[in-house]
């Protein structure tokens, strides 16, 4: 399974022992969802010039970041440029880009 982002260590404690209690059937589905709003990190925002700002943290070309995020160059030009929004696993990896840089992807 993958590991979720919480957004403390005790929010990642108790939504390990909910999830417990769910592979129990102790709490329910709607009971799980609830502790999932709870506990993990929501997808952050990205604007163009924090896209921007990211790609040339990491010292790279729109069409090297495109290939490392799995996305088109035309995807990071219209971020870039305030077109479109990055959102779902593209956000969630410029979050880890931005935190880590390129070492990632190892």
């Amino acid at each position: 399974m993958a590991k979720t982002r919480s957004r403390s260590d005790a929010s990642e404690a108790i939504h390990s022992a909910a999830s417990g209690l769910h592979r129990a059937n102790v709490i329910d589905k709607k009971t799980m969802r609830e502790y999932d709003e709870l506990c993990i990190e929501e997808v952050p925002e990205f604007n163009a010039k924090d896209i921007a700002r990211i790609r040339k943290g990491v010292n790279v070309s729109q069409n090297v970041f495109a290939l490392y995020l799995n996305t088109t160059v035309s995807t990071v030009r219209q971020w870039e440029q305030g077109d479109k929004k990055p959102s779902g696993i593209a956000a969630r990896l410029l979050q880890l880009i931005q935190k880590n840089g390129l070492a990632i992807f190892g």
